[in-house]
């Protein structure tokens, strides 16, 4: 069943001078187009639309020998999952997490499970695998992963570290013919600008409204 499911996501859509273009690559565009602004936002329903579309990419991914980039996506699915209820019970809040900034410590250890996670994942890419950008491969996965952490914690920097990373998966697509999904980050450049405007906005003190006596 998924075997089938798999071999129909992978059936070309269109093609693209002689790059064809995968079912899998055309629904993964669309469904992140729609849950990057539905977190610009601040929409839950952002988590349900993102599950589908790392699974979808996860397709896309495989089938392109990024595999630290696929195994990304199944780490997603479980972020999804923290990231939907965190925004909604996080804390025992039993309320709706509010936008916030993140602090000196979580910076100081994300950046050291960064370049350890970086390091380590180029490793194993380069001993177990027949990946040809192990390096570039495994640092937008790291970033991804400390940029999906923080929007769990909806932390208005996640933007800034989606920013970094989707810079670096616009050329590695490029370079592996994934041409409909290097546009589809190019979109998310702009929808991250978008959401770091939208997210700093949030956190400015809303004005209170004088009630007349």
């Amino acid at each position: 069943m998924l075997h089938r499911l798999a071999e129909l996501l992978l059936h070309p859509a269109f093609t693209v001078s002689t790059t064809k273009v995968t079912w899998a690559e055309v629904l993964g565009f669309l469904s992140g187009v729609v849950n990057v602004w539905l977190l610009v936002r601040e929409h839950i329903a952002n988590w349900a639309v993102g599950i589908l579309n790392v699974l979808l990419l996860l397709v896309v991914f495989w089938d392109s020998a990024l595999y630290a980039d696929a195994g990304l996506q199944l780490v997603y699915v479980v972020l999804g999952c923290y990231g939907w209820w965190h925004w909604c019970y996080g804390g025992g809040r039993r309320r709706e997490l509010s936008v916030s900034r993140t602090s000196a410590g979580e910076w100081g250890w994300l950046a050291v499970a960064s370049v350890a996670g970086t390091a380590g994942l180029w490793l194993l890419l380069t001993r177990v695998t027949d990946s040809t950008v192990p390096w570039a491969d495994a640092a937008t996965t790291v970033l991804s992963l400390a940029a999906t952490y923080l929007q769990c914690r909806k932390k208005v920097e996640s933007w800034l570290v989606w920013i970094v990373a989707d810079l670096g998966y616009i050329p590695l697509y490029l370079y592996k013919d994934l041409w409909l999904t290097a546009v589809l980050y190019v979109v998310f450049l702009g929808l991250c600008v978008a959401g770091l405007l939208a997210w700093r906005g949030a956190l400015r003190p809303r004005p209170v409204v004088a009630v007349p006596a």
